[in-house]
C-alpha cells in the first residue's frame, strides 16, 4: 500500500468488518510471505490500520494465525458436508489442506496458547469439521471408539495433505485419489 493512501482517511469501520479486512490482510500476507513468517506490522500496513490498532483485535501472532486457521476450517466443513460421500469429502478435504499454509502455522500457535478466545474459536471449527467428515462418512460418534476413527481419519487427512503438499506422495508413487480411496475402505461403515 502507497504512504499516500495510508495516511488518506478511512471511513469509519464496523468493528467485525474492521476484523475482516484485517483477516483479508493477514490471508494475502500469508500467501505473499508465508504464514509462518506473518508479522502483525507487515499485516497492519497491508490493511491500511496503524500497527498498534490491531491489538484490539488479535492480541499476538499466534491468535491472528488460529483465526486465520479457524477460517480455512470452516471452509473445510463447507466443503465437506457438500463433497457427497467420504470420499469426495477426503478429496475436496485434501486439496484444501494441500492449499492451506495456515493449518500448519496455527500448530505452533496453539502450542503457545492460554486457552483464549481464538483458541475456543479454533477448537469449536475443528469439531464442526471433524462433525462435517463424520457425517460425510455416515461415521456414527455415539461412542469412544467412533469418535477415535473420525480422527483418526481427519489425521490421516492432514497427513496425506502435508505429503501432497510437499510432493512426497507422488514421490512415493501415490495418488490422492488412491488415498482417499484406501482410506474409505478402511474408514467404510458396515451397511
Amino acid at each position: 500500500m502507497s504512504e499516500a493512501a495510508r495516511q488518506m482517511p478511512r471511513p469509519r469501520r464496523s468493528k467485525a468488518a474492521s476484523r475482516v479486512a484485517i483477516l483479508d490482510a493477514a490471508r494475502r500476507v500469508a500467501a505473499r510471505d508465508g504464514a509462518r513468517e506473518l508479522s502483525l506490522r507487515g499485516v497492519a500496513a497491508e490493511a491500511g490500520f496503524a500497527p498498534a490498532a490491531l491489538y484490539g483485535y488479535f492480541r499476538n501472532k499466534d491468535e491472528l494465525l488460529l483465526a486465520l486457521a479457524a477460517d480455512d476450517l470452516s471452509a473445510l466443513a463447507r466443503v465437506m458436508r457438500g463433497a457427497g460421500g467420504l470420499q469426495g469429502a477426503g478429496i475436496a478435504a485434501l486439496e484444501l489442506l494441500r492449499g492451506a499454509e495456515t493449518m500448519a502455522a496455527a500448530s505452533g500457535a496453539l502450542n503457545g496458547s492460554q486457552g483464549g478466545d481464538a483458541e475456543r474459536l479454533f477448537n469449536g471449527r475443528l469439531i464442526a469439521a471433524l462433525k462435517a467428515l463424520s457425517d460425510a462418512g455416515g461415521m456414527p460418534t455415539g461412542n469412544r471408539e467412533s469418535q477415535c476413527d473420525v480422527v483418526l481419519l481427519a489425521a490421516s487427512l492432514a497427513g496425506l495433505a502435508l505429503f501432497a503438499r510437499s510432493g512426497r506422495l507422488e514421490a512415493l508413487g501415490f495418488a490422492p485419489a488412491e488415498m482417499i480411496a484406501c482410506l474409505e475402505g478402511r474408514f467404510r461403515q458396515p451397511a
